[in-house]
């Protein structure tokens, strides 16, 4: 069996899930788990919708919410018609804009919105958009089952970032979906959100159905996850920025992780980590082109001194400097235990004798984190700083390559150069303005003046 998760492009409108639907057709001899995220845009609308009544403009969110209920019982029409189906599937989306929109006011009343209520309104994408693409493929002949995905992806309760808890899933997916497979079913659910052991809704972060996808191949040991965006899979560049990007055909698992955490968005970083352990292959394809080459991500790629370059910006570089450092054991402990405790995550490290520098990508409760940090010493902090990297399994080994990512910056400041213990990953932290001109640059050097 495999798992094919189908991103917010991929199910935006009824054009969009028409695609969908013929591509699942095609795969029904592989026995396919589907997992959808919301039609395009809607998380974000959600989102804002929940900020809006928090603030008191209840009348605004409300609009929000009808034109969200408006978008999904259009698709509904246009998909399913006027049948009884489509009449049960419009009636039960209502029901499903009803309850939010009295969320909507609980949080006008109290003036607050709280993680848990932010995931609780959320999650109201996923749970609109898998039934309306389960009620699609059924009506087309596609003997498809939709599955509440907080059935299935228990989490604990850290709510906006939850952790899924993997023999949990494991044992729902065996009790709830390994039946439906073998009765020949298509189980449809959304990705991102989950519940708490007691039933509270959460969500994984965004971007987390990438994350769902492979947690659910994970759990029942599936052949291969299949991602379908809206591009033709990872690239050696993010063609935004570099129109001529090239195609990555074969990528390694930690290349992929390295990209994906260092601005690589066909993908989301925790994607990898549930199909490395289990050494199942990732293929990321284009919905609008499924019949394109794509990318296959497995252990076996050819090693590469680069195999692509990612960026990104609004990059916060700390530095601790105190000669009390040199020679004290468990000072460097002491400065990460403060990160830990605040739940900061570190992106880039350099050490020396005397100093440790880090960046982060998230300024949440960055004023308290200097406060504990200045225990230990002198802390500066630079923002508006930005991250390229250079990934190539051969990086390591091959000194030129080095020399040469340096030699293409040319006049670009560098303020701190790493390369990661597994020695696949060159990181410069260079001013954020200048991180789009390093990535033509660098990508100048190694994937067009040599072709």
């Amino acid at each position: 069996m495999i798992v094919a998760k189908f991103g917010g492009t991929s199910v935006g409108d009824s054009a969009a899930i028409e695609r969908t639907t013929a591509i699942v057709r095609g795969r029904l001899a592989q026995r396919p788990v589907v997992v959808v995220s919301a039609l395009a845009g809607t998380t974000n609308a959600l989102l804002d919708l929940a900020a809006q009544a928090a603030k008191g403009q209840f009348i605004v969110a409300i609009r929000g919410i009808e034109a969200l209920r408006d978008r999904h019982l259009a698709v509904i029409d246009e998909l399913l018609g006027s049948g009884p189906d489509a009449i049960e599937v419009a009636a039960d989306t209502s029901v499903l804009f009803d309850e939010l929109a009295h969320l909507g006011e609980a949080l006008s009343v109290l003036g607050d919105v709280s993680p848990r209520s932010l995931d609780a309104v959320a999650a109201y994408g996923e749970r609109l958009s898998a039934p309306i693409v389960a009620a699609a493929f059924l009506q087309r002949g596609i003997p498809a089952t939709f599955v509440d995905a907080r059935r299935v992806m228990i989490t604990d309760d850290a709510f906006g970032r939850a952790l899924p808890q993997g023999e949990a899933i494991a044992e729902a997916a065996r009790e709830l979906l390994a039946p439906l497979l073998r009765e020949g079913r298509v189980p449809v659910l959304g990705g991102y959100i989950g519940a708490t052991i007691a039933g509270i809704t959460t969500t994984l972060g965004r971007g987390g159905s990438d994350y769902s996808a492979a947690l659910l191949g994970a759990a029942l040991d599936s052949e291969a996850i299949e991602i379908w965006t809206d591009v033709d899979g990872m690239l050696t560049a993010d063609p935004r920025v570099i129109p001529g990007a090239k195609l990555i055909e074969h990528i390694r698992f930690d290349e992929a992780a390295e990209l994906a955490s260092f601005g690589a968005k066909v993908l989301h970083p925790s994607t990898i980590a549930p199909a490395v352990k289990r050494s199942i292959p990732v293929f990321i394809y284009n919905s609008h082109r499924p019949h394109a080459a794509g990318t296959r991500i497995t252990f076996d790629a050819p090693k590469l001194s680069v195999r692509a370059v990612a960026g990104r910006a609004n990059v916060v570089l700390v530095n601790v400097k105190s000669s009390a450092m040199l020679g004290t054991p468990g000072i460097v402990r002491g400065i990460f235990s403060v990160f830990e405790r605040f739940k900061l995550s570190v992106d880039v490290i350099a050490t020396s004798e005397v100093s440790v520098s880090v960046t982060l990508n998230d300024e949440l409760h960055l004023d308290a984190v200097l406060t504990e940090l200045r225990a230990f010493g002198d802390v500066t902090v630079s923002r508006g700083r930005g991250i390229v990297a250079i990934v190539g399994a051969g990086l390591g080994g091959h000194t030129p390559t080095m020399a040469r990512a340096l030699a293409a910056l040319g006049d670009l400041r560098v303020h701190m150069c790493s390369l990661s213990a597994s020695a696949i990953n060159l990181t410069l932290i260079i001013d954020g303005d200048q991180v789009h001109e390093a990535m033509r640059r660098l990508h100048r050097a190694f994937f067009e003046e040599a072709t």
